[in-house]
């Protein structure tokens, strides 16, 4: 059958973006490279007709530097042209790029919900559940044992109320001992008013009083 039909083609693979887009690229860096020279070329005219008084050789180089302007045109229509296209297949690529990246994103959370169900089946909720309830009961049953740990013995039974009425009293004896109210009712002894040795010494009352200010025991 090949022998009388022939044998078909082989059909190339469709090319790639990247690929394109590099060759679109490096066409519009030739295209700018080519640009750059005609902008030499014409300020190499300007200069030569500023030098030059009007007349046929003026025009000449004035013809020269318009042909150059008008490749230059050409070329910058050209290059903004390869620009655009670049950029459209810069866009197409990354769409198709979050395409894929999105559809890869998908398969991988299919992926994970599967292993969350297949390792799900291996978890008893009742099993959960009882174990929480033998956990509550061990913690209660290591409170009782505390306190029966600190149980206190030989304690005398005491009623709460004496042990305020106590608690009242003992607040009252506190606030004794702080008050110094009875400091001011004592009087310091007033200053002689004779030298020390002197035969007789009184105070402010008329009585007479000893070399330190005290009041004088009556000889026997």
């Amino acid at each position: 059958m090949n022998r009388i039909f022939g044998r078909g083609k082989p059909k190339e693979p469709p090319p790639n973006l990247n690929d394109v887009i590099q060759g679109v690229d490096s066409r519009a860096e030739s295209i700018e490279g080519k640009i750059a020279k005609l902008d030499a070329e014409l300020k190499k005219y300007k200069d030569q007709m500023a030098k030059m008084r009007e007349g046929p050789a003026k025009n000449n180089v004035k013809q020269k530097a318009i042909r150059v302007l008008k490749q230059k045109k050409q070329y910058e229509s050209q290059l903004d042209n390869l620009r655009q296209q670049s950029f459209n297949m810069e866009q197409a690529n990354y769409a198709t790029q979050s395409l894929k990246d999105t559809q890869a994103t998908v398969v991988a959370m299919k992926a994970g919900v599967k292993s969350m169900q297949k390792e799900f089946k291996k978890i008893n909720i009742d099993q959960i559940e009882d174990l929480q309830d033998e956990m509550a009961d061990m913690l209660d049953m290591h409170e009782e044992v505390q306190e029966a740990l600190g149980r206190s013995y030989g304690m005398p039974e005491i009623d709460d109320d004496e042990l305020q009425a106590e608690l009242d009293a003992l607040g009252d004896e506190i606030a004794l001992d702080d008050d110094t109210s009875y400091l001011d009712e004592v009087k310091s002894p007033a200053a002689p008013n004779k030298e020390p040795g002197a035969d007789s010494i009184k105070n402010k009352d008329g009585v007479p009083v000893d070399e330190f200010g005290l009041p004088q025991i009556p000889a026997s």
